[in-house]
């Protein structure tokens, strides 16, 4: 089969590799479309150390059932799927509480990180255990579908936020999760999302998505700005997706007291916390991982059209393109958010 193969850090080759074989559990998964995500980006370079080559990456995909393993009940053959990309064991502490994310044994679709490699989905074909494989409707494409487990990150990171109807919101960073949540916040009730960026490009996508106003950093205050939608209260809730000092400090200001703040962003791995202003305004600080359990609301809302993707994917692309793509996405060429690539 082909496969994108990262031999060492910055070298992508389109491969020739066995395919894999569905072990007792598990699918093999001829894939259609799968996402290029921000991690795999990351991992592009070795700064992560969660992605050790050799390594076909990959783990946003969506495709059709190409073979299926002993005792797997509920699939066959060309049923049209998509899974998820966390690999929890269903038998610890965590899984056990439905917490499936938070898995003592959890494993990632497309990652080495030392204690395991797992071959991803930027290949012909896949395998992946019936648990966390779901069906999708005729009607949904398989690159809308690819979107699915980023989807499901923005919409598991509102449901921690403990949203009430008509709520004030802002979401800090207009990237993939940051568009995402910005639409599972106005599903989940808020009157009004304010949406802070420093790219202006991202600013006019988050409008056309549903936000109610934006701002740039850059060129304005987003505390004050806030506060002057809202008699000088502040935001009730706020989802950071960057994952850094600047724009989490920018989020807590912007919170009222007693207000809620979720952390989805993972870009540095240590940042400042101004400890007394949550403190004594009673702040409450929630990290969200990966998602549990939402992926067939995810796929619901999609069929629905409830939340959009459409205008998130920049490119569709044969995977023999993905060298160059990923050279693209690591330069940060403007313009430039989710890629596509289908083997």
């Amino acid at each position: 089969m082909n496969a994108l193969l990262m031999k060492e850090y910055r070298h992508l080759d389109l491969v020739d590799m066995p395919a894999p074989a569905p072990g007792p559990g598990e699918l093999l998964v001829r894939v259609h479309s799968c996402g290029i995500c921000g991690s795999d980006v990351h991992g592009f370079d070795g700064s992560t150390g969660r992605r050790q080559p050799p390594l076909v990456m990959g783990h946003e995909a969506a495709g059709t059932v190409a073979g299926v393993g002993a005792g797997v009940v509920g699939f066959r053959g060309g049923d049209r799927v998509t899974f998820d990309s966390t690999v929890y064991c269903g038998a610890c502490f965590f899984c056990a509480r439905g917490e499936v994310n938070l898995c003592d044994n959890r494993q990632v679709l497309g990652v080495s990180c030392g204690d395991y490699r797992r071959h991803g989905a930027f290949a012909e074909y896949v395998v992946a255990p019936a648990r966390i494989t779901y069906h999708l409707p005729d009607a949904l494409r398989f690159e809308h579908a690819a979107m699915i487990e980023a989807v499901s990150v923005a919409v598991h990171a509102v449901g921690l936020t403990l949203v009430r109807l008509g709520d004030f919101a802002l979401v800090v960073g207009a990237g993939m999760i940051g568009t995402l949540a910005l639409q599972a916040l106005k599903l989940a009730g808020c009157a009004q999302v304010i949406v802070a960026d420093v790219d202006a490009g991202r600013l006019k996508m988050a409008l056309d998505l549903g936000a109610t106003a934006v701002i740039n950093p850059k060129e304005g205050d987003v505390a004050e700005f806030v506060r002057g939608r809202t008699s000088g209260r502040g935001a009730d809730v706020a989802v950071e997706a960057v994952g850094a000092t600047e724009p989490i400090q920018t989020a807590i200001a912007a919170l009222r007291k007693g207000g809620a703040l979720t952390l989805v962003g993972n870009i540095a791995p240590k940042i400042e916390l101004p400890l007394q202003a949550v403190v004594t305004r009673q702040l409450r600080l929630f990290g969200s991982c990966a998602s549990s359990g939402e992926y067939p609301t995810c796929i619901d809302l999609l069929a629905r059209g409830a939340i959009r993707v459409e205008p998130l994917i920049s490119a569709v692309a044969p995977l023999a393109e993905g060298p160059a793509w990923f050279e693209r996405l690591y330069a940060r060429e403007p313009g430039l958010m989710k890629v596509i690539l289908q083997p």
